[in-house]
């Protein structure tokens, strides 16, 4: 089923994402700027005050503020979003604007496509310990629906027919062949400290429990029928990766796992929510001294290296909106030691979450225009690269407002396979599973390099609170996922 969007619809959509986001400074609290005001309009304006008046305002936020909107994300991969999420700031006296004192993040959601429900909240604050950064989140997620791809993403079902929607939550027949389902519970908690200026340490700890299996569809309603339809679980690449020994039976329910991470930050961002200019970069390990489960005996460690680089370069075109800024990030992230269990494959570990999800190569979080978690590997190296150009700014409801636009390029490719010789040898050993195509796996496309390249639209509140449209194009043709659209909050990196 290959989902076309019209640019009619494209406009009414993006338009509708700005009226929500205007719509969202209506809910938006600042006690001391009512308590400022009201003095203002008691008083008359002293001789310095009026003459300060005459200057241009300078942008500032100062006591609490709330940005609430009803979820309008979209994806490819899991449909349209129903629910709500926002940001709690609180900036004092203003003084750290436009970074905030604290910030609480949440969000309770459903997914219309693939029947996802999430649950987050989250905590973020430079000021809570003196000298350190918290950042602490708790996630819930249920995925009756979630897209299994295989491993190795160029080399797994390789020559599977175009469009590939035929095997995927196709309405017109029973066969979901890339599904499966599960649950996640974590919980996590980072923090960093200061060595010298503009450079931090940093530690944490992450606790995950996992549920696999089997899909668990409600139902679909079957195109020109009134009778419901059902997909078969036992015709699924799950089941056939499980029969053919890819899958160890121990994993194939799931299972939890302790990670901790240790590493270096140093971070000169003017701005964190967007910056201007300015280097982030991340060094850490990030390890699971148990990863398992207890009731089926799985016990399978593992060390993971990685790396980030993220650089924001101001262009000097003055433009009256805000100079543009290229912005790129290289990442790097392998397993240097055991061997990564399923439900965590798909995981990039972060000392500092941007997103509720940190997971998959593919979607929104590293290489755009690939469906969700498209390619599985124990190590992958990618760059992101977009110019960032602020259109118009503009103050609303007394909060501050920008549009921006932000055409990119992303690419990766994969610098360690998972299971590569077990896949190598069960390629051959394909007779007695449902595999619908000619090829399970191809090694040699293997270091084959993914590319893609697109647009993006955002519209910022107070320039922390941002809504994000990307439409992004994959030209590695055996991964392309037209049209990838996401909607979503934040900038990638």
């Amino acid at each position: 089923m290959t989902l076309l969007i019209s640019n009619t619809n494209m406009k009414k959509l993006l338009f509708s994402l700005a009226a929500l986001l205007m719509a969202s400074a209506a809910f938006t609290l600042s006690a001391q700027e009512v308590e400022a005001e009201t003095k203002a309009a008691a008083e008359e304006l002293s001789e310095t005050a009026a003459a300060a008046a005459a200057e241009p305002e300078k942008e500032m936020k100062t006591g609490w503020s709330f940005g609430i909107l009803p979820t309008a994300t979209f994806s490819v991969d899991n449909g349209f979003q129903a629910g709500a999420f926002g940001d709690v700031y609180y900036y004092g006296d203003g003084k750290t604007y436009p970074d905030p004192l604290h910030k609480i993040s949440w969000e309770a959601s459903y997914f219309t496509k693939s029947q996802r429900m999430r649950l987050y909240l989250a905590y973020d604050s430079k000021y809570l310990i003196p000298g350190m950064r918290l950042n602490a989140s708790v996630t819930y997620m249920n995925d009756p629906l979630y897209s299994f791809w295989g491993y190795n993403g160029p080399a797994s079902l390789a020559n599977m027919p175009q469009p590939y929607d035929t095997y995927w939550t196709n309405k017109t027949t029973d066969i979901n062949y890339y599904g499966m389902s599960r649950q996640m519970l974590r919980v996590l908690a980072n923090v960093q400290g200061r060595i010298v200026d503009h450079l931090n340490w940093a530690a944490g700890i992450n606790f995950w429990n996992w549920t696999l299996g089997d899909m668990r569809d409600v139902g679909y309603p079957k195109e020109g029928s009134k009778e419901k339809g059902f997909y078969d679980k036992e015709k699924t690449l799950f089941r056939d990766y499980q029969k053919l020994g890819l899958i160890d039976p121990k994993e194939a329910a799931g299972g939890m796992s302790v990670e901790v991470n240790a590493g270096l930050v140093y971070d000169t961002r003017d701005i964190e929510a967007a910056p201007n200019h300015g280097i982030w970069a991340e060094a850490y390990l990030n390890g699971a001294p148990y990863a398992g489960n207890p009731t089926t005996g799985l016990y399978s460690p593992y060390l993971k290296a990685c790396v980030y680089f993220r650089h924001y370069i101001d262009i000097p075109i003055h433009i009256p909106a805000g100079d543009p800024v290229f912005a790129y990030r290289l990442a790097w992230q392998q397993t240097i030691a055991g061997e990564t269990p399923l439900y965590m494959i798909q995981n990039n570990p972060l000392l500092v979450q941007r997103n509720m999800i940190s997971e998959g190569f593919g979607s929104s979080n590293t290489i755009r225009g690939l469906r969700e978690n498209r390619i599985l590997a124990e190590g992958m190296a990618w760059v992101n690269t977009e110019l960032r150009v602020k259109l118009v700014n503009f103050k609303l409801f007394n909060q501050y407002f920008y549009i921006a636009l932000n055409p990119l390029f992303d690419a990766g490719i994969i610098t360690k396979p998972y299971r590569a010789a077990a896949l190598e040898a069960a390629a051959s050993k394909t007779e007695d599973i449902f595999l619908p195509f000619n090829n399970l796996y191809d090694a040699s496309k293997v270091g084959d390099i993914v590319y893609s390249g697109g647009i993006g639209l955002k519209i910022a509140m107070n320039q922390n609170f941002i809504i994000s449209a990307e439409y992004v194009h994959c030209f590695y043709k055996p991964l392309v996922a037209d049209p990838w659209i996401g909607i979503g909050i934040n900038y990638q990196f």
